[in-house]
């Protein structure tokens, strides 16, 4: 009798060990589908020191999350996001051409943002792995000290000019994401299929006179100081002088711009999953989007936030057919083409 109470009491434990070891291993799988929540996240961005400290300023006092920020130029955080697969650093990719990080899709997770209902389908990826921040129109800035009134550009063609060889301040599009942005840009408005394009980008190159810029904040200020005479540039960065005073102006030029959006992006496996996307929403959202218009005299990317200050609307300015697919999916090639340009002066 007593050996069978026994035999009973293993079997029952067995069998209550067995359950009990079974629900732990189905709450393990139900937890490792959450996403941790954490108080902490960490933002790559090629974003100006102003924009960074405005935007991050306020979601830390909102959410009570801490953010560390990478700053540096769009390729070198993309290539830092390539080399860190499998174990990223970082958490969110803030800034930078959109077609810069539709390139890089493949380290990127998708995102179907809350705020999408605002943000036109053609300003973010159809798989949610970026999702644009702020149209971005491309111009020539110029500094109204050094360039007389005969002289002042209105187009492309004029930064090919004689008067203004090294003269021109240019970022290295393999550097910075709107300089890639300007030179597909501009290849776009001569002739990216017929050969004419690159024609052009041949005698742009030779006007540089061997003068290209680390990034793109360098050619903004360097207009601005004075140290440039003209500058190919980013609309949001260059607008803010005009308004300020400085004795710049900005120009759209005749041939077309483009108006390709920064874009941000979550990190694959990125470990403050649950704090990117709260990032993500809150840059996107329709507080925020308004505090960059007024305070950075940024386009918004919602359709019920209005132009900044100082801006003429989106529709007035004459586009390029940006083929955002090409710029995107053969940015090696193009870089490859502008390499190919540089090695021949």
């Amino acid at each position: 009798m007593k050996k069978f109470f026994k035999l009973f009491l293993l079997a029952v434990l067995g069998i209550s060990l067995v359950a009990c070891s079974s629900g732990d291993d189905t709450k393990a799988k139900e937890d490792s589908g959450k996403e941790e929540k954490t108080d902490s996240l960490t933002v790559y961005s090629p974003h100006p020191a102003e924009t960074i400290n405005l935007v991050v300023k306020e979601f830390q006092e909102k959410t009570g999350i801490k953010v560390d920020v990478v700053a540096a130029g769009t390729g070198e955080l993309l290539k830092r996001v390539e080399s860190e697969d499998g174990n990223p650093l970082g958490d969110v990719l803030w800034g930078g051409g959109a077609e810069s990080l539709a390139s890089y899709t493949k380290y990127f997770e998708a995102y179907e943002s809350k705020e999408l209902d605002h943000i036109d389908a053609k300003y973010y990826d159809k798989d949610y792995k970026w999702i644009g921040e702020s149209p971005l129109p491309m111009v020539l800035m110029y500094n109204k000290n050094l360039v007389s009134e005969a002289d002042v550009p209105t187009k492309w063609a004029d930064a090919t000019k004689a008067e203004f060889e090294g003269k021109i301040a240019m970022a290295d599009p393999a550097k910075s994401g709107s300089a890639y942005t300007i030179l597909a840009t501009m290849v776009e408005a001569y002739g990216k299929d017929n050969g004419k394009g690159w024609d052009f980008i041949d005698k742009f190159y030779q006007n540089l006179d061997g003068k290209l810029l680390s990034s793109s904040s360098s050619v903004y200020k360097g207009v601005a100081d004075g140290e440039y005479a003209l500058g190919l540039t980013l609309e949001k960065e260059a607008i803010k002088y005009v308004l300020n005073g400085a004795p710049v102006e900005i120009v759209y030029p005749e041939e077309g711009t483009s108006a390709v959006p920064d874009g941000v992006a979550i990190i694959k496996d990125a470990k403050n999953k649950a704090n990117a996307k709260a990032f993500i929403d809150f840059v996107l959202s329709k507080e925020t989007q308004e505090i960059m218009s007024k305070e950075l005299s940024r386009r918004s990317i919602r359709d019920d936030v209005a132009a900044p200050e100082g801006l003429q609307p989106l529709e007035d300015i004459k586009l390029v057919d940006y083929d955002f697919k090409w710029a995107s999916n053969d940015k090696e090639k193009i870089l490859n083409e502008w390499k190919q340009i540089i090695v021949k002066y």
